[in-house]
């Protein structure tokens, strides 16, 4: 993975923190997000709408800080394999920060045939998505700290009926945050046995359980992100091939090379 920060950054204008604190005890807190989608040949679109990001310093006693309260709709589809969105770069006082409270207003999906499905959105549209950082991140003055927050597709968008009719989605909104600066990322390709990229192959890195999922680009690339160091299971898959599994080693900060060559 590229460093964890705005790889595209989208159009979300982050509101500034009034503090009263002296500036060189602030440091800047940045948010991004990414996703684990699901494959392309479903769906086109899975697209949210978000008003407004929240942070909460260590501690239930702590007032939450409001880092944007810009609307902006994302298609989560486009933010898989590195892409990651910039959601808020926002001066905070110094301190740990544990807790995210994320403000979904609309939930959609556009079928590949173009049957849209507007989605009933949980409570998160008006007390906010709860999204607990854990190890808590800790901002520097006069230091940019980097969160990643991976809305996973996958399980947030549920589908209804069968692969060959599916009749609407759930919309269950299911996040992480991880700090950027203590976890690393898996990338590489997924190749055939005559070296021709494969498209929309699933990768996905497991320990007791899943952790990360995505889906290798047109070009056979893939990149999974925000990985605590440790020992993961790399597997690859695609239908009318083998699955392909790895164990790899992630370090903070870095990035591990895994390719697959999948047989038919």
């Amino acid at each position: 993975m590229i460093k964890i920060l705005q790889i595209i950054p989208l159009a979300m204008v982050a509101a500034l923190v009034a503090c009263s604190a002296p500036a060189e005890e602030n440091g800047t807190l940045s948010v991004t997000l990414t996703d684990a989608p699901f494959p392309g040949d479903l769906v086109a679109q899975a697209n949210v709408t978000i008003t407004k990001l929240e942070v909460r310093g260590s501690g239930n006693g702590n007032p939450f800080l409001t880092l944007s309260e810009t609307t902006q709709e994302y298609n989560l589809l486009d933010l898989r394999n590195g892409v990651t969105a910039n959601l808020a770069a926002v001066e905070v006082p110094a301190g740990s920060y544990d807790l995210l409270r994320l403000y979904v207003s609309a939930g959609q999906v556009v079928m590949n045939d173009g049957t849209v499905y507007d989605l009933t959105v949980p409570s998160g549209a008006q007390t906010g998505i709860k999204i607990f950082v854990s190890p808590a991140i800790e901002v520097t003055g006069g230091v940019t700290s980097d969160l990643l927050l991976d809305f996973d597709v996958s399980k947030s968008f549920v589908a209804l009926g069968t692969a060959n009719n599916i009749s609407g989605f759930l919309f269950k909104p299911v996040l992480r945050a991880v700090n950027s600066s203590t976890v690393g990322s898996v990338a590489g390709g997924v190749s055939d046995t005559a070296a021709v990229a494969l498209n929309n192959a699933e990768v996905w890195a497991e320990q007791d359980s899943i952790i990360s999922s995505t889906f290798s680009s047109s070009d056979g690339s893939y990149a999974l992100l925000g990985l605590l160091p440790g020992s993961y299971t790399v597997s690859a898959t695609l239908s009318g091939y083998d699955t392909v599994s790895t164990i790899v080693d992630v370090t903070a900060g870095s990035q591990t090379s895994a390719n697959f060559e999948l047989t038919p």
